[in-house]
């Protein structure tokens, strides 16, 4: 059984790159099949976009940050306006899960999280965009001096494949709050829905140019848009390779940038934590999207007196955990695509060849289709310190376990890679719960609990090599404007 994609919820070739509210066709006139990754088939097309309709979309939001019907509105029209979207997509729910289950492979339940977290992105940042406050500073006398966060202009979005609905909600409101007009670049792998949420907003009145979608090849479209020299900045979430050649793009432009890139985020078990919690917390996390997150919780680090106990713990629940298609349900559903289930699977046979133990695997259900890129759940440990499971990002349902002998081990080995993004500390000890916390390189770090990213109202981002600058909460208001300084000389 598949999903049902009707002519209406799936963007096929024919209706191109959304440009000033209207779908146009793409300049190449070429295509990008869409898979089904629980099917292996393709089931619809993109248009490939490329660099003449990435100018196009440049154009077209210069138009409307600049003198356009866009730039003219306040911020509560704004906020009023990502508030009706919000309305619009809860509207569209089922619709867009459908979407987002058959792009993505996720299991539906998953997807409907998904779109509910899309419609609070808008109802957020529809709320904040009237309440981003200057400040007035003391000054010399005769002098009034104040301070205001004002757009950018022209904000471009390279967005990944595997949260399309949430990612897009993400960078897009925070940045159309502060009044930035968009242009944003979705993954060719998964990016139906942010097709039809561009709909959707053109439909609840966004004025045109305000939001620019243009699909296509990252080393077309994305590099295109990347290396724009009318964009005032840029924001990318994926891998730290591609990362670097976003941030090269951006400085050649002297624009700034927010890139997010990645992580091998710790779990740092001490023995008196709850194990049970912790257990079943980390499970859950772990495979949430096919354990495609990059926050997630990749690394279990245990106290050595406690090992065997939350190893017990965690492999019963791996073992639990079953792969199937999206309206199966089941924990998890496929990797992406063909190249990341290989992917995943080279990290098992070195595994295997240097002689990791497998503690755990869950199962993949019967009676999926035998072409879908569906990967059992795997639970190693002990893993040593420099196996490449304790230090890459494999970016599936893997998960490692490793001993560590007392606290000051304990940080180390949780700093102990080149990420920065994610932590959590499992600890009844509060002063050593927050002692460790603190001492943990990393954006966000949970205490007794684990969220993958977090909620929509707290800064989100990581330290070291897992990127720069915030999203999420107001902090992301501040990333996707430019503070501008006014000195009144009055007397």
């Amino acid at each position: 059984m598949s999903l049902p994609i009707s002519a209406p919820n799936a963007t096929v070739s024919a209706k191109g790159v959304f440009i000033d509210n209207r779908w146009r066709p793409g300049a190449s006139g070429r295509t990008v099949p869409v898979v089904a990754p629980a099917e292996g088939t393709v089931f619809a097309a993109i248009a490939a976009g490329d660099a003449a309709d990435v100018d196009a979309a440049v154009r077209a939001a210069r138009a409307a940050a600049e003198g356009g019907a866009w730039s003219r509105l306040g911020a509560a029209e704004r906020g009023r306006l990502l508030g009706r979207l919000a309305l619009a997509i809860a509207d569209h729910a089922e619709e867009l899960a459908l979407l987002e289950a058959r792009d993505t492979g996720k299991p539906m339940q998953q997807a409907r999280n998904d779109i509910v977290a899309a419609a609070h992105y808008f109802e957020y940042y529809g709320g904040a965009a009237d309440k981003v406050h200057g400040d007035t500073i003391p000054f010399l006398p005769g002098y009034f001096v104040t301070t205001e966060h004002v757009p950018y202009g022209v904000t471009a979005h390279v967005i990944p494949w595997n949260y399309p609905a949430q990612m897009f909600g993400r960078t897009v409101a925070p940045a159309l709050a502060m009044g930035n007009a968009c242009v944003l670049k979705p993954a060719e792998d998964a990016c139906l829905t942010p097709l039809r949420l561009a709909e959707l907003a053109a439909g609840i009145g966004l004025p045109e140019g305000a939001l620019n979608v243009v699909p296509g090849l990252g080393e077309e479209a994305g590099a295109a848009l990347s290396a724009h020299p009318d964009i005032d900045f840029l924001s990318f979430t994926g891998s730290p390779e591609v990362g670097t050649l976003i941030q090269t793009a951006a400085a050649k432009n002297h624009i700034g940038c927010t890139l997010e890139l990645g992580g091998k985020s710790p779990h740092v078990v001490f023995g008196d934590a709850d194990v049970a919690l912790a257990a079943t917390t980390i499970a859950r996390t772990m495979v949430q999207n096919a354990g495609q997150t990059c926050s997630a919780g990749s690394r279990v680090l245990v106290e050595r007196a406690a090992y065997d106990q939350v190893v017990t713990a965690l492999a019963d629940r791996f073992a639990k955990l079953v792969a199937g298609t999206p309206e199966m349900d089941r924990d998890l559903g496929p990797v992406i695509n063909a190249t990341q289930k290989r992917r995943i699977e080279g990290f098992f046979a070195r595994a295997e060849e240097a002689g990791v133990p497998v503690l755990a695997r869950g199962a993949v259900a019967a009676g999926v289709p035998e072409g879908g890129f569906f990967i059992a759940p795997r639970l190693y440990g002990p893993v040593p310190r420099g196996n490449e499971l304790a230090q890459k990002e494999v970016f599936g349902p893997v998960l490692s376990v490793l001993p560590f002998d007392d606290e000051a081990d304990a940080v180390r080995l949780a700093n102990g890679t080149d990420y920065g993004l994610m932590a959590a500390v499992w600890s009844l000890d509060g002063n050593r719960a927050l002692r460790v916390s603190r001492a943990i390189k990393a954006g966000q770090v949970y205490i007794n609990s684990f969220g993958a990213g977090g909620g929509i109202e707290l800064p989100f981002g990581g330290m070291k090599k897992s990127g720069h600058g915030r999203e999420k909460g107001f902090a992301a208001l501040h990333d996707v404007s430019q503070l501008r300084t006014t000195i009144f000389k009055h007397g």
